[in-house]
């Protein structure tokens, strides 16, 4: 659970029952309290672009989602469902480092009801086809549930929607609150994982692969689709070692759990190496921009990606054993 040492509160927020609430029960909870009359966010502390970044981590920020257009989420969804933005974990290759500028702070929104609403819209317009939302693509909506209760009403309410589906993704394991809610089947729980060695060295702040298995275990035994992201995959003396034990781990503990895996091998961008360098200066990610591979985005930026051979055997190294161990059926992509 994410414990704040600071919430601003929009001022718009407190005219909703959630914002009322929370501001009730930060008081209580001698937690700083600051608030934003505009929607500028301001007074969070900082020397350097290192210390705005770690206080914006350790800010949490009550406000209202004013505009309702869903943002494009392809491929994997329809539409993004913009319920929190930004994640109080510190993982050093993560692109929230460049998404979100210089204070990355976490922001719930107490109007909750309004954005499920407009995602109704979105369903009904699409009719009879499916469509698919993804709640987590600029955030890990779990450490704030206990907060935002997001989580809790856009599973039950897609659950009783038979023309959408709902999916997010989470390295979190506080997922208790989650396990008796009427999901109906209609919700993707997906846990990003990666071995130990990474974990250690790159995911600060964030639980373990044991403690994020148990928490995925919880979750398929409670009925939902369960899927795991390994990413992003990076190539070291004993990466394959080390990822086929990852693999093997699952296999031994969720026999009878459908699965479906993604693998996204590591890339950065030019402007997100300049970002992270600010940040952590001492990193040890690997982002010698002349062992890569240069490629141009969907987006229209470039990134540095893996060579061809050195991706092509990763590829091949993922299909071959998660084929072996799981099924080809259980393959989303591997890129």
């Amino acid at each position: 659970m994410f414990i704040p040492k600071r919430v601003i509160f929009e001022e718009n927020a407190l005219n909703y029952e959630l914002g009322k609430n929370l501001l009730k029960r930060f008081k209580n909870e001698n937690i700083d309290i600051l608030y934003s009359k505009n929607g500028r966010i301001t007074g969070i502390p900082g020397k350097d672009n290192r210390q705005m970044y770690i206080e914006g981590k350790n800010t949490l920020v009550v406000g209202v989602r004013k505009t309702l257009n869903f943002e494009s989420c392809k491929p994997s969804a329809h539409y993004q469902l913009p319920i929190v933005s930004g994640c109080m974990g510190m993982c050093e290759y993560c692109y929230l480092n460049t998404q979100m500028g210089k204070k990355p702070y976490i922001k719930i929104h107490a109007n909750i009801e309004e954005i499920l609403d407009k995602a109704g819209e979105y369903i009904e317009s699409r009719k009879p086809e499916i469509t698919i939302f993804e709640g987590a693509a600029t955030s890990d909506p779990i450490p704030v549930e206990t907060y935002s209760e997001a989580l809790k009403k856009s599973i039950e309410y897609f659950g009783e929607n038979q023309n959408s589906l709902f999916r997010f993704v989470t390295k979190y394991t506080d997922v208790d609150d989650l396990l008796n809610l009427k999901h109906n089947g209609r919700t993707t729980i997906r846990f990003s994982i990666n071995t130990k060695d990474v974990i250690t060295r790159f995911e600060h702040r964030t639980p373990s692969l044991e403690e994020r298995l148990k928490a995925a275990k919880k979750i398929g035994e409670s009925g939902y689709n369960l899927g795991f992201i390994i990413a992003p995959v990076f190539i070291y003396p004993s990466w394959e070692k080390d990822y086929y034990d990852v693999l093997e781990n699952i296999y031994d503990n969720f026999k009878g759990i459908n699965l479906k895996f993604e693998v996204i091998s590591h890339r950065f961008t030019k402007r997100a190496k300049e970002n992270i360098l600010t940040i952590y200066s001492n990193t040890l990610l690997p982002m010698e921009e002349e062992l890569r591979k240069f490629k141009f985005g969907q987006f229209g930026y470039g990134k540095y990606i893996y060579k061809d051979e050195e991706l092509n055997y990763m590829k091949d190294f993922f299909k071959k054993n998660i084929i072996k161990l799981f099924g080809e059926e259980s393959i989303n992509y591997i890129i």
